[in-house]
C-alpha cells in the first residue's frame, strides 16, 4: 500500500493544529484519520488535542502488536482507553491484509474505493441526527462498540481516498472519481493527489453556489479536511 496525505487546518491562529489528525504506518499497511468534535471549542477546550492524542494511541497500540494481522477495532478500542485528553472525536482505521482491506469507523469521516475509474465501494455514515456524528470522547455515549466494521476485498491498481467530513461533506462521488482518474493520467504521486483533492474540497467548501453546500444548515461552512490516498 502506497500511501499519501493532505490537511487543511481552520484559519485559527490561536489552535493552528486544527481539529483534525491522522497517521500513516507503512511498516503495517494500517492509516488512521480522527476528526475532534468542534462543540468543545465552545466550552474552552481545544477540540483538536483530543483527536491528535487518540490518533498518537493508535498508532503506539499498532506498534506494539505482535507479528500478524492487525485488528482495527481492537486498536480503536485500546487507543480509547489510554487516551485521557478532555474531548471526543470520530475515528477510522483502514489496515491492509493481503488482498482484504480491513477498516473500523466511528462518526462521519469515511473512505471510498475507486476500481478502473469507479467507485465500487464508500463506507457509510454514522449520525445520531443531521450534523451529530458518532464520536468517541469525554460525555459520549458512543463507544467502539458502536462502529462500523467493514472487510473489502481489493485488488492491484485499486486506489482508496480516506477523508474527514470536510472532504465528502464538500465533494460529490464522481467529483472524487474524476480528480483521481485525471492525477492518475498525469502521473500524480499520492502526496500530490491527496493535494490536489483537498484543495478542490477548500475551494468547493468556499464557494456558496455549489449543490453541496446548499445541502447543510444555512451559515455552515466547513473549511477544516483531512485525506489521504
Amino acid at each position: 500500500m502506497v500511501t499519501g496525505s493532505f490537511y487543511i487546518p481552520k484559519r485559527n491562529p490561536l489552535r493552528p493544529l486544527g481539529d483534525d489528525a491522522h497517521f500513516i504506518c507503512s511498516k503495517s499497511q494500517s492509516i488512521g484519520i480522527a476528526d475532534g468534535v468542534g462543540g468543545w471549542s465552545n466550552k474552552g477546550v481545544d477540540a483538536g488535542k483530543y483527536a491528535r492524542e487518540l490518533i498518537n494511541k493508535s498508532r503506539l497500540a499498532i506498534l506494539s502488536q505482535p507479528v500478524g494481522p492487525i485488528n482495527p477495532k481492537r486498536i480503536l478500542t485500546q487507543a480509547i482507553l489510554n487516551t485521557k485528553a478532555k474531548g471526543a472525536s470520530t475515528a477510522l482505521i483502514i489496515t491492509l491484509d493481503c488482498d482484504r482491506l480491513h477498516a473500523v469507523n466511528v462518526g462521519d469521516s469515511g473512505f471510498v474505493l475507486i476500481r478502473g475509474g469507479e467507485t465500487v465501494y464508500q463506507s457509510p455514515v454514522q449520525q445520531h441526527y443531521f450534523n451529530c456524528p458518532f464520536q468517541l470522547g469525554s460525555d459520549s455515549t458512543d463507544n467502539p462498540s458502536s462502529a462500523d466494521e467493514m472487510v473489502v476485498v481489493v485488488e492491484p491498481g485499486d486506489v482508496i481516498v480516506a477523508g474527514t467530513d470536510g472532504l465528502f461533506d464538500n465533494v460529490f462521488e464522481s467529483e472524487i472519481e474524476a480528480l483521481v482518474n485525471v492525477g492518475l493520467e498525469e502521473g500524480n504521486k499520492p502526496d500530490e493527489l491527496s493535494t490536489i483533492i483537498a484543495n478542490f474540497a477548500l475551494f468547493k467548501s468556499l464557494d456558496t453556489s455549489c449543490s453541496r453546500v446548499l445541502l447543510r444548515k444555512p451559515g455552515m461552512r466547513i473549511e477544516e479536511g483531512n485525506m489521504m490516498i
